[in-house]
């Protein structure tokens, strides 16, 4: 079976933190697939707080996953304190991907990456709609340009 490959950003410009509870962890005693994807969407709405917007409010639209990716480099535990970066990248008419890097805070040990598909949508039709120019412009600021006095450079963190 071909596994997913997926290449990072050299540069975020957003991070958070994240602690994996007990109830994040499966039998297998480490993060469960379902609860990654539950810290990367809380990950994702601390993204647009960021931003100055809810969710359910970006510029007058809302937002839905179109879809999402991930690739576990390691395995993570109860306890440890999550980092979460993330940019966002592929712009479209209708919206952008957001990458995202997990890395374990203390010993910068990678646990997983990915993308979620954004969609803009109307909050009264519920259809697909553009991206306003003012959202894409502060989509643009953190979408990690090298140079961007706004943007922090990503740390290496050590292959798995």
């Amino acid at each position: 079976m071909a596994r997913i490959v997926f290449d990072l950003p050299p540069h975020f410009g957003f991070a958070t933190e994240l602690q994996i509870y007990i109830s994040h962890v499966n039998q297998g005693g480490h993060l469960d697939n379902a609860q990654l994807l539950t810290l990367v969407s809380e990950a994702r709405v601390r993204f647009f707080q960021s931003l100055g917007y809810p969710e359910a409010d970006v510029g007058g639209l809302s937002i839905v996953v179109g879809d999402i990716v991930a690739q576990y480099k390691s395995e993570g535990f109860h306890g440890e304190t999550m980092r979460v970066e993330m940019a966002p990248a592929d712009f479209n008419r209708y919206g952008f991907d957001l990458v995202f890097c997990m890395t374990e805070k203390t010993s910068g040990r990678e646990v997983a990456r990915g993308k979620i598909g954004i969609v803009f949508i109307g909050k009264a039709d519920r259809k697909v709609a553009l991206i306003p120019d003012s959202i894409r412009q502060l989509l643009l600021a953190r979408a990690g340009a090298p140079g961007s006095p706004a943007v922090p450079e990503r740390v290496s963190s050590p292959s798995t």
